[in-house]
């Protein structure tokens, strides 16, 4: 077992050390040619893409309870389960642009075919709303709306998938394909990318500012086929602008499904489950040679969790290993394929703490925008905010929160932890997920000073009418969320990009965005529940209902989960990553961190 365990040590993987060092050079030299592209120079034709489909996807979806209502009548409860589903779908999606980008076509054309499917979605969801004969008619009077008919509704559910097909394509890919064009000095202390990643959702929260406002503005004062249109050019404009920033790019070419490797871990353990564990993890099957199109940063090397899975890298007589030929994955895998799978699993439970701040971040686009509608927004005699547009406050907070974080927060914290980044991105998730928990809290309080109003007014039984109290008493739960967005969420984004495989990192991604996609499906459970057994969350009138009891649901489940996190945070294993080996003047150098 021993002269079969170690390809790199045995003398009949010498002619194979011979190859592997041939390719290295190869690799080596391509790698000088690409490292000579990338950079800050990219930054625009990259971030362009993401901000138009930012303006595309928020400028509808901030909006979209007013649209399924206003305009195609659905109930309140049904447009509400319809925005949370479509978010969720879209951040589903993922997945499947994920696999294809690191499978086959790589980020580019995955992002560039997929931003062409959001812009037909686009174009079929702007027809929509400028041909009248694609919505019902409009309401005349006290008569009882006409809802959407199967053929207008179909309409309407035909562009939404296009719009999350492509989302699905994008969201995964362009963080992701952003980063690679930094080259790291040292894979294992990245510094540029975490500044990336403030930066990279700094544009994503510039783009939702726009949205929020001047396209939300349209959609109410003008129009909704201009409110839709605009993003619409912008979807088409980008595609042009990302196509001429090719030449620019570093472009990593795809390694392979990660998704068939990791079965082929999987089933490779389960097949040796019965043999003995090796104890000494010298003896697992490692090849460089192997890995080396899936290991630019370095080599993945054993840890002791999950230790099941290192059944597939144990060498038997049966897996005839020869040095000239590659090992059936089937049956016999390297350690690093083997920690690629353990890399992923022992993220999880992290991911898993992140579905419920996406359900709570949910109830912005739905019941608080409905707060919204019934209180009063006049600024001026004549100016009326749109209730979308009470998102800017979440997104001005974010702003200020990034800009203030990477300027003044890091650097204090820098000082007391030593750590380049200040807080690592566990810690920073930590402080998003407390400050979520006051924000719902406070969302219920409010809600409760709302009927307050509506009671005192004689109000409740007329949800049409506008209950005389600010609209800015919401501006404190939103601007709450947004602070507590620029600490989780980027720090989430940052955990999967950092802490994934380097050749999982746009399914990592997707996994980022998987956890808000699993996050909006849990929103439509929790009100359709809610809604079926309780009289919280009515149809119609919301001042009947008792949405602070459905916000305080939130918090305390909140609560519950932030225990559960900082119990996974505190036993989180960070992935073990050795740089490869060099070879210096016939000596073996290796780095192991």
């Amino acid at each position: 077992m021993e002269n079969h365990s170690m390809a790199t040590a045995t003398p009949e993987n010498k002619d194979s050390f011979a190859t592997s060092g041939n390719a290295d050079d190869k690799q080596s030299k391509a790698f000088v040619n690409n490292n000579e592209k990338g950079g800050i120079k990219t930054m625009p034709f990259i971030l362009v893409n993401e901000i138009c489909e930012k303006l595309a996807m928020v400028g509808f979806s901030k909006n979209m309870v007013n649209y399924l209502t206003q305009q195609l009548h659905m109930p309140l409860t049904k447009a509400a389960n319809t925005v949370t589903n479509f978010n969720g779908t879209s951040s589903l999606t993922p997945l499947l642009g994920a696999f294809i980008a690191d499978s086959y076509a790589g980020k580019f054309w995955t992002i560039t075919v997929a931003t062409a499917i959001y812009l037909a979605g686009m174009i079929v969801l702007t027809l929509s709303a400028a041909l009248p004969q694609l919505r019902p008619p409009p309401c005349a009077g006290d008569q009882v709306c006409q809802e959407a008919n199967g053929s207008q509704t179909a309409v309407l559910y035909l562009s939404l998938l296009f719009a999350a097909l492509g989302s699905g394509g994008i969201r995964p890919c362009v963080a992701a394909f952003g980063a690679e064009q930094f080259v790291e000095e040292d894979p294992t202390q990245p510094k540029k990318t975490w500044v990336f990643f403030n930066w990279y959702y700094f544009a994503l929260g510039a783009s939702i500012l726009l949205a929020s406002t001047v396209l939300v503005y349209i959609q109410d004062n003008v129009g909704w086929s201009w409110g839709l249109g605009i993003p619409t050019l912008a979807m088409a404009l980008s595609i042009i602008v990302f196509l001429i920033g090719y030449p620019l790019y570093r472009n990593l070419d795809p390694a392979g499904s990660p998704y068939t490797r990791v079965l082929q871990v999987s089933v490779a353990a389960f097949r040796k489950r019965k043999i003995p564990l090796i104890s000494d993890p010298k003896f697992l099957y490692v090849n460089e040679e192997l890995d080396a199109s899936i290991s630019t940063d370095g080599l993945l090397h054993h840890t002791k969790q999950l230790k099941f899975l290192d059944n597939a890298a144990i060498v038997t007589e049966e897996d005839s290993l020869k040095s000239s030929e590659k090992p059936n994955f089937w049956i016999l895998n390297t350690v690093h394929r083997v920690e690629e799978l353990k890399s992923i699993l022992r993220m999880l439970p992290i991911w898993a703490a992140g579905i419920l701040f996406a359900t709570s971040s949910a109830q912005q686009n739905t019941f608080s925008l409905q707060q919204a509608n019934t209180m009063e927004r006049h600024l001026t005699k004549s100016f009326v905010i749109p209730s979308a547009s009470m998102s800017v406050f979440g997104m001005l907070s974010m702003l200020v929160t990034i800009v203030l974080y990477d300027r003044l927060l890091v650097r204090v914290a820098r000082r007391m932890t030593g750590l380049e980044r200040g807080i690592n991105f566990l810690q920073r998730m930590a402080i998003g997920f407390f400050i979520a928990i006051i924000a719902t809290m406070v969302a219920g309080f409010v809600e409760v000073k709302r009927k307050h109003a509506a009671s005192a007014s004689g109000l409740i039984d007329s949800p049409e009418s506008t209950i005389p109290i600010s609209v800015f008493w919401l501006v404190p739960q939103y601007s709450l969320h947004g602070i507590a967005e620029a600490f989780m969420v980027i720090g989430h984004l940052e955990f999967f990009y950092n802490q994934a495989p380097e050749s999982m990192r746009s399914t990592a991604t997707a996994l980022f965005w998987t956890s808000i996609s699993v996050g909006d499906y849990t929103s439509t459970l929790l009100v359709t529940l809610v809604h079926k057994y309780s009289d919280w969350l009515p149809n119609r009138n919301l001042n009947e209902g008792k949405l602070e009891y459905f916000y305080w649901l939130l918090t305390l489940l909140q609560a519950l989960n932030i225990v559960y996190y900082l119990i996974c945070a505190k036993f989180y294993t960070f992935k073990p990553l050795s740089h490869k080996t060099e070879h210096v003047e016939g000596v073996e150098l290796t780095t192991q961190v």
